[in-house]
């Protein structure tokens, strides 16, 4: 689409498919300029940014030359505008000039969402979000006893804004949206609800525009422009990811999960690779090969399993450990990031253990990890997909092999790690087939990586790190082209004495039921938390939501069919069917799967009925006791084993749901 400009007195104004995105005018201007004053501290992957600005310039005049428009404090070019079909630049004039913030129009009362996976607001209205990739933290509320705890222990709390995976996209409820094509840090900062501003730690950036008439073109436009997802393959859509990470003894407790009458797609041994007792808790040996001691007969026990129908799951990231066999190779063959100060590798301290980090910026590396790594040790060993773990460690002062400052580099780290996954699948035929999933990203990765997870949520209710966090992450990355996402079942972080509780695995199976792909993990933890083989009744509890994720398949096969064809994510916030009703606009604890159905699941302990909005002007059916309800907000009971699930009658998959009270029934 075309931006069409348009004076307007003294000012201008940049018009897009009929809707106002910048106005220019002497007493709002749309661009400043400043010379940056950065300093950048990081600790395990949590950062510290800061930044005192100075030679700040605003420009009020203007002079348009064509398709270019420069902007002036007096007679002094400061920035220069471009518009047109390829959107919008914006260039300092003077090489000093190292931030730019740029302005866009509001309409009052306008709705943001993007930036994104976020986990603590779906609507971003009111509040600034940093687009960098880091650690999101533990606790992630300043408020909280546990936050602060984090924030002692090496800056480990994290705020409402930190994310696995940032993306600077904004999309608003004129919808339209827009993209900042730069991987420096930027924000998107929607404090102002006159103008929505993006602040580029760059001296030159590139906006890419995009308007529909209705959210579903929106999102798909945004899907297309950032990479279509390949569907999931029919195994992993028809049964639960079985997370064991106890080397050989997870195969006689697989059997115990079968025999409960456990829906199982495949098994999932993290520890694969060997593990590493840390102070943290038990964390792998991050050497990605064979771990023999722990697996004697791996590829024979692999076999076995595919005999049975199931699958075998693993786990990598992209760094070595120094103690491990793989580093010495890696940096013989200079695929490891360099200090700024010598030839040494730069190491990073991961709690307890240093490891190298691998320069994806090198092609030879990217072929060699791709290679080496994910097909002779894991896809030739028979494994059929992995969690690719991290990605957002890439340190502010190391030197690459490419020569691209590590500034610039930092939020490209994840799309490079997915393409390096997403090679390896290619080079064995498996794209489409094994499957590996990521917690990290940034702009682009929906083109290589198939597949997300919302990251390392404590094991509890919490507001900002807890199970309901869960669901804001997969509808954000949803409107910004993420199909597919879905949790560690029963969560990870449990510290400072929070652990598991019955109720908290009860809930968090009957929400991963209703994602794409159900998978459980034991968490950091392990010994000191519930497992689902814990007991016969939370064996049970897992057993029956898997059964019903596994009902579910043929339905979500027809999501991943949508998500190809259109664009549209699987898990959908409500308003995107429903955009003429404003009040759905930040609604972020339900969610619709797929079109037909409508799930709120029960996010706050103790808690037997909630609030639900059905939306539309027909009635929902509830699957449990199949009566209609609505439309409009309703309180509905939700005792543990009956979650607020609600679909439309007439939809063609009715009879399928209608199975789904047996299931639960058994």
């Amino acid at each position: 689409m075309h931006l069409r400009f348009q004076a307007n007195g003294s000012g201008f104004e940049l018009i897009l498919a009929g809707h106002l995105v910048l106005r220019h005018s002497l007493d709002c201007p749309a661009v400043t300029a400043a010379r940056g004053q950065p300093a950048v501290q990081m600790v395990r992957g949590n950062f510290r940014i800061d930044d005192s600005p100075c030679d700040a310039v605003t420009p009020r005049n203007w002079r348009r030359d064509g398709d270019q428009i420069m902007l002036l404090d007096g007679e002094s070019a400061v920035a220069v505008l471009g518009f047109g079909a390829e959107g919008l630049t914006v260039t300092a004039n003077d090489p000093a000039h190292d931030r730019l913030w740029v302005r866009f129009h509001a309409d009052p009362g306008e709705t943001v969402w993007g930036g994104g996976e976020q986990l603590s607001y779906l609507a971003l209205n009111g509040r600034r979000f940093p687009m960098w990739t880091s650690e999101p933290g533990v606790g992630r509320d300043k408020t909280t006893a546990l936050t602060r705890l984090m924030d002692e222990a090496g800056m480990a709390g994290g705020d409402y804004w930190t994310t696995n995976y940032p993306q600077p996209t904004f999309l608003t409820s004129r919808w339209l949206a827009v993209h900042c094509r730069a991987t420096c840090y930027s924000v998107l900062d929607f404090t102002d609800p006159a103008h929505h501003q993006v602040e580029v730690w760059s001296g030159a950036a590139r906006f890419d525009m995009f308007a529909a008439a209705d959210p579903c073109d929106l999102v798909g436009q945004l899907s297309a422009h950032f990479g279509r997802p390949r569907a999931l393959p029919d195994w992993i859509i028809a049964g639960a990811v079985l997370g064991l990470k106890q080397g050989e003894a997870s195969f006689a407790r697989l059997d115990r999960f079968v025999e409960a009458g456990t829906a199982v797609a495949a098994l999932w041994c993290e520890d694969w690779a060997g593990i590493r007792q840390t102070s943290f808790g038990r964390r792998l040996f991050w050497d990605w090969t064979w771990n023999r001691a722990r697996y004697p007969d791996l590829p024979a026990r692999i076999a076995g399993l595919h005999a049975r129908g199931i699958r075998f799951m693993a786990y990598a990231n992209p760094y070595l450990a120094v103690d491990g066999t793989l580093y010495g190779e890696a940096e013989a063959g200079g695929h490891l990031c360099l200090r700024q100060d010598s030839h040494a590798p730069y190491l990073v301290d991961f709690g307890e253990f240093d490891c190298g980090v691998i320069d994806f910026t090198r092609a030879d590396t990217r072929e060699w990890f791709a290679t080496r790594i994910l097909v002779r040790e894991m896809l030739d060993l028979g494994i059929d997909g992995w969690m690719a773990d991290f990605g957002e460690y890439l340190p502010t002062d190391v030197r690459l092999a490419s020569g691209i400052d590590a500034m610039e580099a930092h939020n490209l780290w994840p799309v490079l790690w997915a393409e390096v996954n997403d090679r390896a699948l290619a080079l064995r035929g498996r794209q489409g087939d094994a499957v590996f999933f990521m917690r990290a990203g940034f702009s682009g990765v929906s083109r290589h990586c198939p597949l997300l997870w919302a990251g390392d949520q404590s094991v509890d209710f919490t507001r900002h790190d807890g199970l309901g966090t869960v669901i804001t992450a997969a509808l954000s990355a949803g409107l910004v082209g993420n199909a597919f996402s879905h949790s560690d079942c029963g969560g990870y972080t449990s510290l400072h004495g929070n652990v598991r509780s019955v109720e908290l695995m009860q809930r968090w199976c009957e929400c991963a039921a209703f994602a794409p792909v159900m998978r459980s993990h034991e968490g950091n933890r392990p010994d000191d938390n519930l497992q689902y083989d814990s007991t016969p009744e939370l064996l049970a509890c897992f057993a029956r939501w898997s059964r019903v994720h596994a009902h579910l398949a043929p339905y979500t096969r027809q999501l991943c069919d949508e998500a190809v064809a259109a664009g549209l994510p699987a898990q959908r916030p409500t308003f995107l069917h429903y955009p003429d009703q404003r009040e759905l606009y930040a609604l972020q604890d339900q969610y619709l799967y797929g079109a037909d159905l409508l799930v709120a699941p029960v996010i706050e302990a103790g808690a037997l009925a909630r609030q639900v909005v059905l939306p539309g002007h027909r009635p929902w059916r509830h699957v449990w006791t199949q009566r209609d309800f609505g439309p409009g907000a309703i309180t509905i009971e939700a005792p543990i084993g009956q979650p607020p699930v609600f679909y439309r009658p007439d939809s063609g998959y009715a009879a399928l749901y209608d199975g789904l009270r047996e299931i639960v029934a058994q």
